[in-house]
């Protein structure tokens, strides 16, 4: 079908321009606009032939309602009683396939974000890159997608890419298997429906699975450049389900890694939550620098391994130990990470402050500073997160000084147990002489009576006192009275 391109008003015979007059001449100008668009929207949900669709039928997969959640299963049933196609797609399919209880479920469909949105009370629409639907079943949040197609075959609007190739918006609908071809990785690339309870597969992702591998959908260095995170997903997704990348998918990523300074630093910091604190971040983290991609993370970090053993073995520890609480459970923290990763350049540059002249607080202060800043043209760190992670900093230069009641106060901190842990980290690695950590570990284990016997016996042996003197609080000492 071709476009309707009226000619211009001047060339129209000239009854036809007297009846018209300007203003219906703008009108049939704006129902051209509308009818070509309505052409381009057909041309782009015309369906290609399905060559490589594979359907596993439901006795041939391990997949079973019963380990799917309420909310996105009501979610399908929604969209598909209004008429809609409707499919679990994503790590949620790759997930169950793999026997693992996945923890979310996006959904895939036919509908646009309006037209789904009606079926949902409290839903919205998110995202400015790509539009999706955020639609609240109970507690559960479930994200609804629409199919996308092939960001050429839309118009301006729709779909924009910078000059490196990066997609800035990618409102391109179309159909089921353009959908399929356009995500990132053929084990993100599965469908399963419940209509049939059979799963749908255009790139040879169950392959891929079977295989324990990690594959890109299309031309690795092409995606690659559309979205710089693939490169992390491509990590992230190996060090978590202990895949291998595929040699073409992980040939360009060297060579594409600076491709991450064109990402927003806020964007990059929710990548750093997934990496490190998803349970595997150790493996990621080798993984990364293996790629040459942490140093466009954290360079300061990363100039730091390059020179000095303990601060990668404190980065590993600190990982290790994140890996270990999650596996457990147990909470966790950014801050704390974060602390430990920007470390060992904050030490180096207090050091350097304090050959200068500067007094060892300012100076810390000073070191912690610049280093964040450095940090935040590359990654974002929310001030709930920046805060702490600052004073578990601080709080290394306290802990060593116990004297009085001072103990007492720095263990009711309320980030005194980060940096407790933090402490032993870094007698762990061998950065400072052990010993500090075993006495403040003692130190609440102990109850009020033992815990002043050991104030005094430290007191009593010139240990943990206040190195400017005992009635010293850092003002200038007063001159005494002259006598009258």
């Amino acid at each position: 079908m071709q476009e309707w391109n009226l000619p211009p008003p001047e060339t129209w015979p000239q009854h036809h321009q007297g009846i018209f007059g300007h203003q219906r001449m703008a009108a049939v100008k704006t129902d051209s606009r509308m009818l070509n668009n309505l052409i381009s929207s057909i041309k782009r949900w015309r369906k290609p032939a399905k060559k490589g669709l594979r359907v596993i039928a439901r006795n041939d997969h391990n997949i079973s309602r019963r380990d799917i959640s309420r909310a996105a299963l009501t979610v399908m049933k929604r969209l598909q009683d209004a008429g809609y196609q409707a499919y679990i797609v994503g790590g949620g399919v790759r997930d169950l396939m793999l026997g693992r209880h996945p923890k979310d479920f996006d959904v895939a469909t036919d509908a646009t974000p309006e037209q789904a949105k009606t079926l949902f009370r409290g839903a919205r629409i998110v995202g400015r890159r790509f539009r999706i639907l955020h639609a609240r079943i109970g507690r559960e949040v479930i994200e609804v997608t629409t199919f996308r197609g092939h960001h050429s075959d839309g118009e301006e609007h729709e779909a924009r890419q910078s000059e490196h190739g990066m997609l800035l918006r990618d409102n391109v609908y179309g159909d089921l298997e353009t959908d399929a071809i356009r995500r990132d990785f053929t084990v993100n690339a599965l469908y399963y429906t419940t209509d049939g309870f059979a799963v749908h597969d255009y790139t040879g992702g169950v392959e891929d699975i079977e295989n324990r591998l990690i594959r890109m959908i299309g031309v690795p260095a092409t995606r690659y450049k559309e979205d710089p995170v693939r490169m992390l997903r491509a990590v992230r997704f190996a060090a978590k389900l202990d895949f291998a990348i595929e040699a073409g998918t992980e040939a360009p990523l060297q060579e594409l890694s600076p491709l991450l300074r064109n990402i927003a630093p806020a964007r990059l910091f929710d990548e750093i939550l997934k990496l490190l604190m998803g349970g595997h971040g150790e493996r990621t983290f080798e993984l990364l620098h293996r790629y040459h991609l942490w140093q466009h993370l954290f360079p300061d970090n990363a100039a730091q391994i390059e020179k000095n053993p303990a601060a990668l073995e404190l980065s590993q520890r600190a990982l290790r130990n994140t890996d270990q609480r999650i596996q457990a459970d147990m909470r966790v923290t950014p801050a704390f990470l974060y602390a430990a990763l920007l470390w060992p350049a904050v030490d180096e540059e207090q050091k350097k402050l304090v050959d200068k002249g500067v007094p060892p607080a300012p100076a810390l202060a000073q070191a912690a500073q610049k280093i964040t800043s450095n940090q935040l043209a590359h990654t974002a760190i929310p001030k709930r997160f920046s805060i702490p992670m600052r004073e578990i900093w601080d709080l290394q230069h306290r802990l060593p000084q116990r004297g009085g009641s001072r103990a007492q106060r720095q263990m009711e901190h309320p980030r005194f147990r980060a940096a407790y842990d933090f402490l032993l980290l870094r007698e762990e690695c061998g950065e400072i002489e052990a010993g500090l950590g075993k006495w403040w570990t003692d130190f609440q284990q102990a109850d009020e009576e033992q815990r002043q016997q050991m104030v005094g016996k430290l007191q009593r042996s010139g240990g943990g006192a206040n190195r400017r003197g005992r009635n010293s609080r850092g003002g200038r000492r007063r001159k005494p009275k002259a006598a009258e």
